[in-house]
């Protein structure tokens, strides 16, 4: 039996410190971009659980309250995969990512950067720009 990937993202917001962005170098198109955190669910893993642990490896923050946004499929001509969007209501500090070398930042950002940001293409992963996309229309 085969299992379709899944992913899963998070917006994670805070009202007074914004959104929670990581900013990275992808070494396949060799560009640097915002993305928020986001990552493969494991076999057997809750969708909610995949996010929140993501945030945490990749930031650093525990998400508060997680709620589903939306979800997709990114490439359905081409691929099965589902990506699964969430946003957090804030987050507590825990301490250094699990990875260091998983982002050159990890920031909070103020949601007008955020709509700056978008406008300008400085979000070229297409999971982050669905996902903060849908947060800034709907959400926040």
């Amino acid at each position: 039996m085969r299992f379709p990937q899944q992913s899963a993202g998070v917006v994670v917001h805070d009202p007074d410190r914004g959104v929670l962005l990581l900013y990275r170098h992808r070494f396949i198109t060799d560009t640097w971009g915002w993305e928020i955190p986001a990552g493969k669910v494991d076999s057997g893993e809750e969708v909610e659980a995949a996010a929140a642990r993501e945030v945490l490896e990749e930031t650093g923050w525990r998400p508060g309250p997680l709620r589903p946004m939306v979800t997709y499929h990114p490439a359905v001509g081409l691929t099965d995969a589902t990506f699964h969007l969430l946003v957090g209501e804030g987050a507590e500090y825990v301490g250094e990512p699990a990875d260091a070398h998983e982002a050159e930042r990890v920031e909070w950002l103020p949601v007008p950067r955020v709509r700056e940001l978008v406008r300008v293409s400085e979000v070229r992963d297409g999971l982050s720009l669905t996902a903060l996309v849908w947060a800034l229309s709907f959400e926040l």
